[in-house]
């Protein structure tokens, strides 16, 4: 049968029997979705809806079959195909658990943590003194000149910036090389 038969099948109210004749080229569809990574329900359905946009073209009165059918369902079904996978990627990672999410973010929190450490191991003895007498005792920047023997407070204030900018640089210097 011809695709002018089907078509003449379908204008005249002979549904069932031209649907029987196009699903004669469901195989093709079903290798088309199998061979980009569909399975055998995705491939029904997908011919489904294919043909679904088939049936509502030929309702309307301007629509003109231009192409043989296997070419137009073939191409309605790679556009569907492309529309569905999209939608499953989306629901896929919506469907991210909780505690997987969860434990994603501890695992970057440990690693950052580890290079914070490393950074803090890095930065000198000195640096590490100042900083600990700041953030761990909460010692007043004269305190901290006093302890540490610099002249005076303010000394003291820009040697915890130094220190701190010293430590903040070898953190993204190593944090640039670690994937997270």
């Amino acid at each position: 049968m011809s695709d002018q038969d089907i078509l003449a099948l379908l204008k005249n109210g002979h549904r069932e029997k031209a649907f029987q004749k196009l699903y004669q080229l469901y195989p093709r569809i079903e290798k088309l979705i199998l061979r980009q990574g569909g399975n055998k329900a995705d491939a029904n359905d997908v011919f489904q809806e294919a043909l679904i946009i088939l049936y509502r073209n030929l309702q309307t009165t301007n629509f003109e079959l231009s192409s043989s059918f296997y070419t137009y369902l073939y191409s309605v079904s790679r556009f569907v195909w492309s529309d569905l996978k999209k939608q499953i990627s989306k629901q896929e990672l919506k469907e991210l658990k909780t505690d997987e999410i969860e434990q994603f973010q501890k695992v970057i929190e440990e690693k950052k943590y580890k290079l914070a450490e490393h950074a803090f191991l890095e930065i000198g003895q000195r640096c590490q003194r100042l900083l600990q007498l700041f953030y761990i005792k909460a010692m007043s920047f004269k305190d901290i000149a006093k302890d540490m023997q610099f002249k005076s407070a303010k000394i003291a204030k820009n040697q915890k910036y130094k220190c701190l900018q010293k430590a903040k640089d070898i953190y993204q210097t190593k944090s640039k090389s670690v994937q997270f």
